[in-house]
């Protein structure tokens, strides 16, 4: 027997279904995400391969083996997907790095997406932003608007909880994965965002993952300073001596000089709060 819980998303995901049937078809903004991949298989059931392109913006924010891992989800759910380079670090409105960062980020992804659609024929451009994220600090949800890019999931009242339930009944292997914001969120507003600083966190997050950490992480960059956020559960495991020394032997081997892990634990969004851009 279902818990009520799976029932009601279950209520959701059919007012999901419909909408995508009245689109006809879609261009998603696929981030190979939980939301974006749910939202990616639901398409292709709905609307069948023809009338669904899923489009994955390549560029130094996002870390090196996430394209690999889209390429190997659209073949598993036989999606058609596209990877297209997209140059947001070379902006120099999104490089200072200021409180609006994903404004700019966004503005260019969906200046290439929203016209491809168009060449596609594709009706509707679409990205995963679920009902959770309709609150707290999301510039990027201004260019979306701008753009006229819609969030079926956010419309149907899905919540980030729900999706990963309804994932988990697909056999999504996703339904479990960490949030994964692109890597200049790691980098304190008014710091630039340059390549050099994106690869280093990218390296470093890659190097903690090798030891064996899971879930939600994040190498936040201060300089020569790396603060290291784990989730609170692990903390205690990853402070045991050798645990640790190893954590920072892979962190320094990234490029930074100091270490640190953040007693607090894992805080989604903390440099927003710690900017005062959010509330704690």
């Amino acid at each position: 027997m279902e818990s009520p819980s799976i029932d009601t998303a279950r209520l959701k995901e059919s007012r999901l279904a419909e909408w995508l049937r009245e689109q006809r078809s879609v261009l998603i903004g696929y981030s190979g995400g939980v939301d974006s991949t749910y939202l990616a298989v639901v398409a292709r059931e709905v609307l069948g391969r023809r009338n669904v392109l899923a489009v994955f913006g390549r560029s130094p924010s996002v870390p090196n083996d996430q394209s690999d891992k889209a390429l190997a989800f659209a073949a598993q759910w036989d999606i058609e997907l596209r990877i297209v380079a997209t140059d947001e670090v070379d902006d120099p409105r999104y490089a200072a790095n200021p409180v609006n960062r994903c404004y700019f980020c966004k503005s260019v992804l969906w200046a290439v997406l929203c016209p491809m659609a168009r060449d596609q024929g594709m009706t509707t451009v679409v990205d995963g932003t679920n009902a959770d994220d309709l609150t707290g600090h999301r510039p990027g949800s201004r260019a979306a608007a701008e753009h006229g890019v819609q969030s079926p999931l956010a419309l149907a009242g899905l919540t980030k909880a729900e999706i990963r339930e309804l994932s988990r009944a697909r056999g999504l292997a996703t339904w479990s994965q960490p949030s994964a914001p692109c890597l200049a969120s790691r980098i304190p507003y008014g710091t630039p965002v340059t390549p050099e600083r994106l690869q280093q966190i990218d390296r470093a997050e890659r190097g903690l993952r090798a030891l064996g950490v899971t879930g939600d992480l994040r190498v936040r960059h201060h300089d020569d300073l790396a603060r290291i956020e784990l989730e609170s559960r692990l903390i205690d495991e990853w402070l045991l001596p050798d645990n640790a020394q190893r954590l920072v032997q892979a962190v320094r081997a990234a490029g930074f000089r100091r270490v640190a892990i953040d007693l607090r634990g894992f805080r989604s969004g903390s440099l927003n709060v710690l900017e005062g851009v959010a509330a704690a």
